[in-house]
């Protein structure tokens, strides 16, 4: 089943660069292996799991599931959905008709601890921000002092990232930068690519379909218009002198989905599967999420796999690392994470458990 992704019009309260489109099952791609553990557990499958996300490589796995009708031993039908900002993020989580959602980590924090119901399954996007740039000179985020940077989602990731790299080398973004907020980070892309910013922050796959567009990729090119500046993991590495990987975004169950422990083991286990296709797999990744996102083109999803550190750590083993993040954004600003770091209970149990 095919469906179409559209940019629809500009209006005065909200721009918005994608429209979303829940869809539904695919035939099943392959019988999964490991139902039997999980499936004894769940004696009567659900109707339906809802899946959500952006339109980013945190949502291909989610995809994938649905696509290969992964979690066939705890439901009847898996569906996903995707979400185009964080405040519509924020009212999925919230509204119940969302089972797992992929979401930035501080999100997922900021919910939990304000009583939404959200429980963290992993974190698997650990590096996927640049700086990209028309000047192949500007290296690392201090080489853009005083320039004006194009950046998507203000107060949230990666705007907040970029807040945290910046004062730690003591630079302040409203006083050393020209920030130039937009909606998402596809009007991010679009100013970059028509000549109107020279620098944007961008995440994949967004930073790689901004380089194949500009055939400034495959490297080769005599001239390539566009380059990946500043590596927003290598800057967080070096400043705080750490491994060069942040755990940006994951995914979490919220509402009843919570309370079914066989139903997160088989959603956990079944999203570090779809991620190991997705990295053996780069240009069928990119053919699946064109599908679901035909502004997203296979090329740019494949590079973007290539580049980028997907990787599906259980909450728990990642706890150490989130709760790091978390304190370097709670001391700029607490509200960000909901005021405290969380508690264990926001940790989902091994999904062999």
């Amino acid at each position: 089943m095919h469906s179409r992704f559209f940019i629809p019009q500009a209006t005065p309260s909200r721009r918005q660069a994608l429209a979303l489109l829940t869809l539904p099952v695919a035939a099943p791609l392959a019988s999964p292996s490991w139902a039997a553990g999980v499936a004894a557990a769940a004696t009567a499958p659900l109707p339906q799991i809802t899946l959500a996300g952006p339109p980013a490589l945190v949502s291909a796995p989610l995809m994938h599931m649905a696509q290969s009708n992964a979690l066939q031993g705890v439901a009847q039908r898996t569906v996903f959905t995707a979400w185009r900002d964080p405040d519509q993020l924020r009212m999925m989580a919230m509204g119940g008709k969302t089972d797992v959602l992929a979401m930035p980590s501080n999100v997922a924090a900021n919910l939990h601890n304000r009583g939404a119901g959200v429980t963290l399954l992993n974190i698997s996007t650990w590096g996927a921000l640049w700086v990209v740039t028309r000047d192949a000179q500007r290296k690392a985020l201090a080489d853009f002092k005083g320039e004006e940077i194009a950046v998507p989602f203000r107060g949230d990731m990666p705007d907040i990232v970029l807040q945290v790299l910046a004062a730690k080398q003591g630079l302040d973004v409203q006083r050393d930068f020209r920030i130039r907020y937009v909606p998402t980070p596809m009007e991010a892309m679009q100013l970059l690519i028509t000549r109107r910013v020279s620098h944007a922050l961008l995440t994949e796959p967004g930073v790689s379909l901004a380089l194949r567009k500009t055939q400034s990729f495959p490297v080769g090119l005599a001239a390539p218009t566009l380059h990946r500046g500043a590596d927003l993991q290598q800057e967080w590495g070096r400043v705080f002198a750490r491994a060069p990987r942040l755990p940006q975004a994951g995914i979490a169950a919220v509402g009843a989905l919570r309370e079914q422990p066989a139903v997160l083991a088989a959603v956990a286990q079944a999203y570090a599967r779809s991620v190991a296709w997705c990295r053996a797999n780069p240009m069928e990744c990119g053919q699946m999420m064109h599908r679901y996102i035909d502004l997203l083109t296979p090329e740019a999803v494949a590079d973007a796999v290539s580049t980028s550190q997907l990787d599906a750590v259980p909450a728990l083993a990642a706890r150490g690392d989130l709760e790091f993040f978390f304190t370097q954004l709670m001391a700029r600003n607490a509200a960000l994470v909901g005021g405290k770091l969380p508690e264990a209970g926001f940790y989902a149990a091994p999904a062999s458990a």
